[in-house]
């Protein structure tokens, strides 16, 4: 088995195809991708592929180390950023066909007027071993 992060970008990614942002759509529309979503996870449970997943807000801050005995920088939010991430699923399925079949499954949730989005995800295995290095 091999593992697949799925990326759901607010924005940075492709168009989609149903491009009406979520804060246009009706609560039932919501109501209606976010079932989909948890009816896939659920069933993906049930084969044993599902690892987790979850929503992301939109906002979020940099941190990064700068030295010791020193507390961390952040800097932040950035809410003009380029690309921002939704959400995220893992999967452990047994080839990289499959994740792509399941990510191309993911892409059809509902959206604006109960339509498939037809949504970009980002589809990036794990690594099975730390990179070598050779000199």
């Amino acid at each position: 088995m091999a593992k697949y992060l799925l990326l759901k970008h607010y924005r940075g990614a492709p168009a989609p195809a149903n491009d009406v942002p979520m804060d246009r759509w009706t609560p039932q529309e919501i109501s209606a991708h976010v079932q989909y979503m948890h009816d896939f996870a659920a069933r993906l449970e049930k084969s044993g592929e599902f690892v987790d997943a979850q929503g992301l807000a939109p906002e979020g801050t940099w941190v990064r180390y700068d030295g010791e005995g020193r507390p961390p920088v952040t800097d932040g939010p950035f809410a003009e950023t380029k690309d921002l991430i939704a959400g995220w699923m893992v999967i452990d399925v047994d080839s990289h066909e499959r994740a792509v079949e399941l990510a191309g499954e993911l892409s059809a949730a509902p959206g604006a007027g109960g339509e498939p989005i037809h949504e970009w995800l980002e589809l990036r295995p794990f690594l099975a071993a730390p990179p070598t290095i050779t000199d």
